[in-house]
């Protein structure tokens, strides 16, 4: 596909740092130019991390006094709510799963339950020492509470010395600040690490002053940023919502790509397969009969059905992948049984068989109206023609069917979901930058980066698998 092919390639639209780029203090010389370093924005730039100064981080944050009168049908505890507490732990196991959840699940409300905001997910990542200070992840993590000690919203936040597995690529960024003489690193993100899924990143409990611990949250967030001089602040995969309401912050604003597929009430694949293009559609039958060709049998687990030999092989097919990817695996083998352990019924493993033997899965996880794809990976020196497509998007597709979900989420990159029945849809991150020179230029950057990024999505979507009525219903579906 061209278009897929030229998105790819640095934009020649994309912007130019000023002469006086990361040193807003110095003049800026009449009559002269100095033609900066290009950003290559949405892809990997340089892979240079400047060594992680000590950044001293006060567990308080300060006390907070809420205005406001309070409606006569508010509960009397909720009356009492005035003044609020803010602090910074150093590990989510600070903070009990109930109170976490409950902030979490109120800011997502049941229907969009978001298992990645749990903090069974994000306590196994740090329990594995998969997203701690030793791999460039340090948990500060924001909890706001009332004088009686309740906890009324939480902030998965880390101090990063790195840009890795973050999804959202600002390498150049980086290098921009570097060439300047300026420290890029370390910088404040707010996400969840390796994990390029939407869901809301300040979880407020759902309290009549839930606005005013909103806005509360986020000013602090930025005053930690400043008083520990820190470069930046990043707040990726927010719902369009929340990225509404952080550019009213003074946050800048940044639009992405991913690929959904959208379940219209199918009552079975081949029914889905009905609404596809004809040569879309022989194709997608073609490449699933590959897979009883090679006598490999799929099978999706859940909870109690996966058991350690399922995890232990799954994390030497995730090995293999970020071997042949990345060169270095993010996530650890206890992570897996851990999230296991603590996940159960919430966690899809799909995995393929050869005989008795596993040779390949893909793990996703199980939402309120989302299937959440995730992670890919099959035997090293195996080669299996069209297992990847079976495992992670056609196993996934026939689930969301059978569990009635709205949504697959298949994960970061890759035009070539877009032919089985994926189309692309907007994603978006904010962005605090406290040099004013260089947040003046990425600002200019990022209008055209966005102009880019709806052009394609356009693009993509004018060429896309499905028939012409069900395109035009898709398209609406996907970019309302």
């Amino acid at each position: 596909m061209a278009v897929a092919v030229s998105y790819c390639k640095p934009s020649p639209f994309l912007g130019q740092f000023p002469s006086h780029f990361g040193k807003s203090q110095c003049r800026h010389i009449a009559g002269t130019s100095v033609q900066g370093p290009r950003i290559s924005a949405l892809f990997w730039g340089s892979k240079k991390s400047a060594a992680p100064k000590e950044v001293d981080f006060s567990l308080s944050l300060g006390d907070f006094t809420l205005t406001g009168s309070t409606p006569e049908d508010i509960s009397a505890n909720e009356v009492r709510t005035k003044k609020i507490s803010l602090s910074v732990v150093s590990s989510i196991l600070e903070v009990s799963p109930n109170d976490w959840d409950a902030c979490a699940l109120d800011a997502t409300g049941p229907e969009k339950y978001n298992p990645f905001l749990t903090h069974g997910f994000l306590s196994s990542l740090e329990e594995s020492g998969s997203a701690v200070k030793e791999t460039g992840w340090m948990p500060r993590h924001i909890i706001a509470k009332d004088d009686s000690e309740n906890i009324l919203g939480v902030v998965p936040l880390y101090l990063k010395s790195h840009s890795y597995g973050e999804f959202v690529f600002d390498h150049s960024w980086a290098d921009a600040y570097y060439n300047f003489g300026a420290r890029y690193y370390p910088k404040l993100q707010c996400c969840v690490p390796f994990t390029p899924v939407t869901g809301p990143r300040i979880l407020i409990r759902n309290t009549f002053f839930k606005d005013q611990v909103f806005d509360i949250m986020v000013s602090a967030l930025k005053d930690l940023a400043a008083k520990s001089q820190l470069s930046s602040l990043h707040i990726t995969f927010p719902p369009e919502n929340e990225w509404q309401k952080l550019k009213e912050e003074g946050f800048l604003q940044r639009i992405g790509m991913q690929y959904h597929w959208k379940n219209r009430n199918y009552k079975n694949f081949d029914e889905f397969l009905m609404d596809m293009k004809q040569s879309k559609r022989k194709n997608i039958r073609q490449e699933r009969k590959k897979i009883s060709a090679q006598n490999l049998t799929m099978k999706r687990l859940r909870g109690h059905e996966i058991k350690a030999k399922h995890w232990d092989s799954f994390y030497n097919f995730y090995k293999n992948t970020t071997d042949n990817k990345w060169g270095t695996p993010y996530l650890t083998r206890e992570f897996f049984h851990n999230l296991g352990s603590k996940m159960g019924d919430q966690v899809l493993l799909v995995v393929a068989e050869e005989g008795e033997e596993l040779v390949a899965g893909a793990l996703n996880l199980i939402g309120g109206d989302t299937l959440f794809g995730r992670l890919w990976g099959c035997q090293p020196r195996a080669y299996y023609p069209s297992l990847h497509f079976e495992a992670c998007y056609y196993q996934a597709i026939e689930a969301a069917i059978e569990l009635n979900l709205d949504t697959v989420e298949a994960g970061a990159q890759g035009e070539h979901k877009i032919q089985r029945g994926y189309l692309p849809v907007t994603t978006y991150s904010c962005h605090y930058l406290m040099d004013e020179g260089f947040r003046k230029a990425i600002e200019e950057f990022l209008v055209r980066e966005s102009t880019q990024v709806n052009l394609v999505i356009k693009l993509l979507h004018d060429s896309g698998p499905f028939k012409e009525g069900i395109h035009q219903t898709q398209e609406n579906e996907v970019l309302t």
